[in-house]
């Protein structure tokens, strides 16, 4: 069969060597995919479309008569592309628009969970400055900090976290005013700020049933000790023992099952990679966000950990068998350290050359996922602010973040940035 992987990123790199593996699988194809799935030998192939080319992608897999397709990035969820797939009779594994307003609309997610009394922080909704404000400035000193989000995709960035109503009024004047996130902030949310550790738990689903992947535990901030500011991810590691199986059994009892549930009587069944981002605070969880499709980096660490056949797992998905489909988990824990472009978050040069040391190739407890790479000629360069991440797998988290840091010592490119202590807090 032919499987086609959207988007460009080390998930979707990560997507695409984990469904090459399966024995059914006679191609792989990536649109647009990154450096790292150009350099893969045998079933692999980039396509030039974008993620959110949506007739390009649907004309591309009709010519291909592409099996499946699974999609990695919000985009293209926000804009239908699920609907468009469903309507051509292909078989896209990934939720309908109305599903992704999980993540497409903070809005919509809180009152969501308001309506099946999903656990969450208290929050407000405002569309304009002035009521924002108002809000604010009235709050009591033993109210602070509080967490203001736009309500659309930002890519991760759209979250300030105030300390105090001086920083609470400079971020509002900077969403409604500058305008610093676009029309994602035509809404803002403010919420209660949550206490606790935060975790990661993926469910694929066909709507009813569901199947787990071991919880994961992502580093936001670009620098040691959880500073300085928030990012992609810069690194991951799982099953992260935060998530005790109590823990685990909460959040399937409290949020995953009235989460589906609630969508499906809402006439919207949610279908495909459903991210819970949760805090815990003594072993009781509560959602920070929704994801409508898997994490990154916490994808990178997720599916080599998954035992049984990635693609067999999402035909049944598609076909509303999933709750007979194989989902084994390998024994033991995975890494995975992010390397990025000096100046990341903020600008960064690409175009730089990357040396890989061949020493790489001969550890075979470690896999690198391309992330902002680009190949021609021979040449691999760097083309975005998360260049790799190195993933590796052990028998503990200590030999896995132990493996990691060693694949991270192979790579060498200008001005590369990583941080020393991921998975420091596990330990």
């Amino acid at each position: 069969m032919k499987v086609l992987i959207i988007g460009s990123g080390a998930r979707e790199h990560a997507m695409a060597w984990a469904a090459s593996q399966s024995p059914r699988v006679e191609r792989v194809y990536a649109a647009p995919g990154n450096g790292g799935t150009a350099m893969m030998q045998g079933k692999v192939e980039n396509v030039a479309l974008k993620a959110v080319d949506l007739d390009g992608l649907l004309a591309f897999a009709r010519r291909e008569q592409i099996d499946l397709t699974v999609v990695g990035p919000e985009q293209p969820l926000e804009a239908g592309l699920v609907d468009l797939f469903r309507e051509a009779g292909m078989k896209i594994v990934g939720p309908t628009k109305a599903a992704a307003r999980l993540e497409s609309s903070k809005v919509f997610a809180k009152d969501f969970m308001r309506r099946h009394r999903i656990p969450t922080a208290g929050y407000h909704v405002f569309r304009s400055k002035e009521e924002a404000l108002s809000y604010l400035d009235g709050l009591s000193s033993g109210s602070w900090p509080q967490v203001l989000k736009a309500s659309g995709l930002c890519g991760g960035k759209g979250v300030i976290i105030a300390p105090d109503v001086e920083t609470a009024r400079s971020a509002v004047h900077e969403m409604f005013d500058d305008r610093i996130f676009g029309s994602a902030a035509d809404e803002v949310v403010v919420e209660d700020f949550l206490t606790g550790e935060e975790a990661s738990v993926f469910a694929l689903t066909d709507g009813t049933s569901y199947r787990l992947f071991l919880p994961a535990q992502d580093h936001k901030r670009i620098g040691e000790g959880d500073t300085g500011k928030n990012t992609g991810g810069m690194g991951a590691y799982a099953p992260a023992p935060l998530v005790t199986p109590e823990v685990m059994w909460t959040v399937e009892e409290r949020i995953i099952r009235p989460t589906l549930d609630g969508m499906k009587a809402e006439g919207c069944p949610f279908t495909g990679f459903l991210y819970v981002g949760l805090m815990i605070d003594g072993g009781e969880p509560s959602v920070v966000e929704y994801n409508a499709r898997l994490g990154d980096p916490e994808t990178q660490v997720v599916l080599p950990l998954l035992k049984s056949d990635f693609v067999d797992a999402l035909m049944a998905s598609v076909s509303g068998e999933l709750w007979d489909a194989d989902f084994e988990m390998h024994p033991g824990s995975a890494a995975t350290v992010v390397m990025a472009s000096g100046g990341y978050p903020d600008s960064y040069p690409t175009g730089l050359p990357v040396t890989i040391d061949p020493s790489l190739s001969s550890m075979p407890e470690c896999t690198l996922f391309h992330a902002g790479t680009a190949y021609a000629d021979g040449r691999l360069t760097t083309a975005g602010g998360r260049v790799f991440s190195v993933t590796a797998m052990g028998p503990t988290l200590k030999e896995s973040l132990e493996a990691a840091y060693r694949g991270v010592g192979t790579i060498d490119f200008e001005g590369a940035v990583f941080r020393r202590d991921i998975g420091a807090r596990a330990l």
